[in-house]
């Protein structure tokens, strides 16, 4: 059989048609993998965002709801109602964050017995400790160089005050006897729970005890200027940058968690006196120190907000908007209008070891 050739200068190909057909098809394509891929983008970025809200959430409870447990560590049963203090809603706005300050020998466990006679003289800043108390604890004199101890009165004492101090000298040697510390003069700056003060006489200390201050305070910078503090000093990150969660040790700023929106705390005791616990509650600046130390249960909220609007969301949707809202958390009203982010609310109580069995001054863990 014969090849039949194409007509007289006819080539063989795609006409016009066929090439705009393909193109269009081609376009098509292309624009429905860039749309895929445009979407798939999104979504993974909302998700990396709602991944790092959970992380900081997760990281910042660990480490408050570790301290609340520690609150009163080291504090006699009646110096204990000042482990702990509450602001609730301190900073005015809509998020309306509390804050919770607390006292005790938190990292480093530490109880020091002051000699019951002429142990403490404040007027020269030195303290004399019983007969090897030194050897009676695990820590080297280098241990002891600059910490800021809290010095607190006899048990038996009806004086309600401590010293903080800074320990510039230690005094020990190989016989035992005379062991004791040189401290800088003055009290530190910061405000301890419930206002504590040095008020007490010297022979008030004479018979008391010392031990590692730890005081914190949880607080979240809603806006990045809080007022009283200085960008880049003592690790306040300020500069407009909002939404950090602080803990602030010894007046020291360490930025725990960012994205946070909010952060609650309610108590939970025996304020009555009748042998039961009264429920949670916000705290109440009517509480007495004595109401205080039966505290025994503290319920913490974390509240994460992602830095960004969700991308993957279109703003036109009409279900499920309450999840792109800040809700209710204790006694801070949920936002009325969305804000197209993401929350992430984790809650957990702590029970105060110290306030909840009675036990004080173990110096154990």
């Amino acid at each position: 059989m014969k090849h039949k050739s194409p007509p007289t200068g006819q080539a063989p190909g795609f006409t016009l048609i066929e090439l705009m057909i393909g193109s269009v098809i081609m376009v098509v394509v292309v624009i429905g993998a860039l749309s895929i891929y445009s979407r798939s983008n999104k979504i993974s970025a909302d998700q990396q965002q709602y991944i790092d809200i959970q992380n900081d959430v997760r990281a910042a409870m660990y480490f408050i709801a570790r301290d609340v447990r520690m609150a009163g560590t080291g504090l006699s049963a009646n110096m204990a109602g000042y482990g702990m203090e509450g602001y609730d809603n301190e900073t005015a706005g809509t998020e309306t964050p509390d804050r919770l300050k607390i006292l005790g020998s938190i990292d480093e466990p530490l109880v020091l017995n002051i000699s019951p006679i002429n142990g403490y003289n404040g007027s020269a800043a030195t303290v004399t400790l019983d007969d090897f108390s030194f050897e009676q604890q695990p820590y080297p004199d280098s241990f002891y160089d600059n910490k800021l101890v809290l010095v607190l009165p006899k048990p038996t004492s009806a004086c309600r005050g401590a010293a903080f101090r800074v320990i510039t000298q230690v005094r020990h040697d190989n016989s035992g006897t005379l062991e004791g510390f040189n401290f800088s003069p003055g009290l530190s700056t910061f405000n301890p729970p419930g206002g504590l003060s040095d008020i007490c006489g010297d022979s008030e200390f004479n018979g008391g005890t010392i031990l590692i201050a730890d005081m914190r305070e949880y607080w979240l910078d809603v806006t990045g200027s809080k007022s009283g503090l200085t960008a880049g000093v003592d690790g306040y990150i300020g500069g407009g940058t909002g939404g950090v969660l602080y803990m602030t040790v010894n007046g020291l700023h360490f930025p725990l968690a960012q994205n946070i929106e909010t952060i609650q705390f309610q108590y939970n005791g025996d304020f009555n006196t009748d042998a039961a616990l009264d429920g949670y509650t916000n705290w109440n600046t009517s509480w007495t120190l004595a109401q205080i130390a039966r505290i025994q249960q503290v319920r913490i909220m974390i509240l994460g907000r992602t830095r960004d609007p969700f991308a993957s969301i279109g703003k036109n949707a009409t279900t499920q908007l309450h999840l792109y809202r800040r809700p209710a958390v204790a006694n801070t009203a949920a936002a009325g209008t969305d804000d197209w982010r993401k929350r992430f609310l984790l809650e957990s109580s702590s029970n105060i070891r110290n306030f909840s069995l009675n036990l004080y001054n173990t110096g154990q863990r």
